[in-house]
């Protein structure tokens, strides 16, 4: 069965306006999402990505660089991600539909990982 990973994109969060009671609900919605995914025998992994901080690592001529990135000031960020297993695009897209990541106004990015030996 394929594993697909969701990409939770998201505009830079800023808590300011949310309540420590707020912020936990939010928290408590993607555990129980991510809880009822599990149940189901569908989850396969998944972690937050820290809000700031990163590399961003590319390589032309021979050389490589690496630059400090992604930053809050970016318009959108990858704020985590979840690999779920499915049997097809149209099962995955059903377990991605109530994800607490769009009722928050985020996107998801659904792509099939390629099995690698």
């Amino acid at each position: 069965m394929p594993n697909y990973m969701m990409l939770l994109h998201e505009a830079p969060p800023d808590f300011s306006k949310f309540s420590a009671a707020d912020i936990q609900g939010i928290i408590n919605d993607y555990k129980n999402w991510r809880n009822g995914v599990a149940e189901k025998g569908k989850l396969a992994g998944g972690a937050k990505l820290r809000d700031e901080g990163g590399k961003h690592i590319s390589g032309a001529n021979g050389e490589i660089r690496v630059t400090d990135g992604p930053f809050a000031e970016a318009k959108e960020v990858i704020g985590g991600f979840f690999t779920i297993t499915a049997d097809n695009y149209d099962e995955a897209v059903e377990l991605c539909k109530d994800c607490p990541h769009l009722k928050y106004g985020g996107r998801i990015e659904l792509r099939e990982v390629e099995p690698t030996p």
